[in-house]
């Protein structure tokens, strides 16, 4: 069995925020999969479902960002999961718009909702991080995470989406290589072959009909008659 959690904020004031991309990836996984209906529980919204057989829980926290860990060490507590269990897709500052990594364990690099998670859980879970992009000064993080995607950021954001819930059976069966490859092929699909460009056709110099073909080459003066050459002279 495998705990899926997104990071977000609740609320429709925050569903478009830079900073409920995690929110966005498990609802994908629920949409694509046919997970059973959100339903109120350790509270967040959970949802149920089967990824590659194996049993997956997905898991919205609603206790807003900072105190993620309640949430998600009630489920696990309940499941009587491990750390190695579960998965968490959060935002990631240090990776640039539409960029992901996996990694499991490390430090929380000050995300307020790992940091929680981590009071509950310890470090060593599985994170997906979800590139969003750095503003360039940490003065403005709190205003950039917070603000919506942009318009610019939506066909790259749906591809990310997609490629998240293409590779989640993946995650489930604990091949986090793979799901990154799914992740990469929605994000740039292989491209055709170029076919190969016709030969230009030849330029066909024989004369057409009625026309005046160019006059010959002039032959060589020593061959001409004394006659010829002194003609040549009044023309």
């Amino acid at each position: 069995m495998r705990l899926f959690v997104g990071l977000g904020n609740p609320g429709a004031k925050y569903a478009r925020n830079r900073h409920n991309i995690g929110f966005m990836a498990v609802d994908a996984i629920a949409a694509d999969h046919g997970f059973g209906p959100w339903r109120a529980k350790f509270q967040g919204q959970m949802a149920e479902g089967v990824l590659a057989g194996e049993k997956v829980v997905l898991l919205k926290p609603e206790t807003f960002m900072n105190l993620s860990g309640q949430s998600v060490g009630a489920a696990a507590r309940f499941y009587k999961l491990g750390a190695a269990e579960v998965t968490v897709f959060h935002d990631e500052l240090d990776l640039a718009p539409g960029k992901l990594r996996v990694k499991t364990g490390g430090g929380h690099a000050g995300h307020n909702g790992l940091r929680s998670i981590q009071s509950h859980l310890g470090a060593d879970y599985m994170r997906v991080r979800l590139g969003i992009g750095h503003p360039g000064h940490k003065d403005r993080v709190t205003h950039y995470v917070l603000q919506d995607f942009a318009k610019a950021d939506e066909a790259w954001l749906d591809d990310l989406l997609r490629g998240i819930a293409d590779g989640a059976p993946w995650l489930a069966e604990g091949k986090p290589d793979r799901f990154q490859n799914a992740v990469a092929q929605r994000m740039a699909p292989a491209r055709p072959a170029n076919p190969k460009p016709a030969p230009k056709p030849v330029p066909d110099t024989a004369p057409g009909p009625g026309t005046v073909p160019d006059d010959p080459a002039p032959t060589d003066d020593a061959a001409r008659s004394p006659l010829q050459r002194l003609v040549d002279k009044f023309r």
